[in-house]
């Protein structure tokens, strides 16, 4: 019963299913299994089939109809504790679009017995990446399905392909954690290609020495994969890094140019940012997401940073340069541009500084570390620690203050009770208990 429950657990409550699979059985005089009562359930809440369109959407679980149209034969691999799997592929389509069937061990045997051309029925959830299904049930159907035979670009395997373009942006070399435990480097970076920007990553940051922003180079042998974010480089030890063979020119986008579906490179003045939001994933990870609001070419744009991307500390008046963000629409119907692993953002350094010795307290919070002196908060660089008195040296530009140097300060009293007055309004003739105030 739990697995019928998944397709429409975001529409009623367990208690509530329970409820009406057993009316299901009363009403049919007890003719009916609890396995066939609860697919009538599900039937009766509109959840038995979905088009591929909506599995990204809905329910933890989907159950929809789609026409094989490529297959890839099982593949095994080793797991983290050792133990080896198989794992399977088949690209289905309908009308609506395509998607990614994954089977998984015994399951994967199942493509044996599947052709081009099959329909499928199919029970599953949704993967790691958006197009992704991991299939828990499947089995032919008789229903006709009518579709194109074309694979879309993010479902086609990689392919090598020598490619010239400018280098836009580069990240700095991080360490990852692999897939059986050990450690790793990786870097990645954004690239103008003459035609579109793309993502750029090497797992391996030396074969990035040498490369900076702004030069035009050639990758030799790098591996083209499509992504739902767009194109993406890999650079691995079969790729060669040299001089491009002409220069190459790239122009920002405006806010007027932000469509669905394409990918858009911005600059502009942060107008408004909402701190960031924590949340869960359906799949149990922790991600965050943070609505800003930024203005270029004199038009204001909506702009969503996920992941990492949201917790970059920004306050308005700040200068980003935005790369390969994603065009959307927003619930509302407007464009937004939304940022996340695929794109790239870069806070541009203040055009003007002045030299500023300021005494205050580490405030901590979702959109940054600041410094509070009572009447003034700043955007301080940096990690410190929250609430801790400090006197700060360094330069401030705008609402940002870059330290030079941070020094801890024993707090005084009679200073904390007066920035408490200048916060709570309170005058000096006031006096508060626990309980409430009480004038004197």
């Amino acid at each position: 019963m739990q697995f019928h429950y998944a397709l429409v657990d975001d529409l009623i409550s367990r208690d509530e299913f329970e409820r009406r699979v057993e009316e299901k059985i009363q009403e049919c005089g007890d003719l009916l299994d609890d396995v066939t009562a609860a697919m009538v359930v599900v039937h009766d809440l509109g959840r038995e089939h979905v088009k591929i369109r909506d599995l990204s959407t809905g329910s933890t679980l989907s159950s929809f109809f789609g026409r094989v149209i490529t297959i890839s034969p099982p593949r095994e691999f080793t797991r983290k504790d050792g133990e080896k799997g198989w794992v399977a592929h088949v690209i289905l389509g309908d009308e609506t679009g395509q998607a990614r069937a994954i089977l998984w061990d015994e399951k994967a045997a199942a493509v044996a017995e599947i052709e081009e051309g099959d329909v499928l029925e199919i029970i599953g959830k949704r993967g790691g990446r958006p197009g992704d299904i991991t299939v828990l049930a499947l089995r032919k159907s008789p229903i006709e399905i009518s579709c194109g035979t074309t694979v879309q670009p993010q479902y086609r395997p990689a392919e090598r392909a020598d490619v010239e373009g400018l280098v836009l942006f580069l990240g700095e070399p991080r360490t990852i954690t692999r897939r059986d435990g050990s450690a790793g480097g990786m870097i990645e970076g954004c690239i103008y290609d003459g035609t579109s920007t793309a993502r750029i990553v090497s797992w391996d940051p030396s074969l990035l020495a040498g490369v900076q922003e702004g030069l035009c180079i050639r990758i030799g042998g790098a591996v083209v994969k499509q992504r739902t974010t767009g194109t993406e480089y890999g650079i691995d030890e079969r790729s060669a890094i040299s001089p491009a063979s002409h220069t190459c020119s790239f122009v920002f986008n405006t806010p007027g140019d932000v469509r669905e579906g394409g990918m858009f490179s911005i600059e502009g003045i942060v107008a408004s940012a909402q701190p960031p939001w924590a949340f869960t994933t359906r799949d149990g990870r922790p991600n965050h997401v943070r609505n800003l609001v930024i203005t270029a070419s004199a038009s204001d744009l909506r702009v969503v940073f996920w992941g990492d991307r949201a917790l970059i500390p920004l306050v308005a008046g700040d200068r980003i340069t935005i790369y390969h963000g994603s065009g959307r629409t927003g619930r509302d119907g407007g464009l937004e541009l939304h940022v996340g692993a695929g794109g790239f953002i870069r806070v541009q350094p203040p055009s003007a500084a002045q030299e500023i010795e300021m005494d205050g307290t580490i405030i901590v919070t979702r959109e940054g570390t600041f410094l509070d002196d009572g009447r003034e908060r700043f955007l301080l660089s940096g990690e410190h620690p929250h609430g801790h008195e400090v006197l700060v040296r360094g330069t401030r530009s705008g609402d940002r203050i870059t330290a030079i140097s941070v020094e801890e300060r024993e707090p005084d009293p009679a200073a904390v009770r007066e920035r408490i007055h200048a916060v709570t309004g309170m005058g000096a003739d006031n006096t508060f208990t626990l309980h409430g105030r009480q004038d004197i």
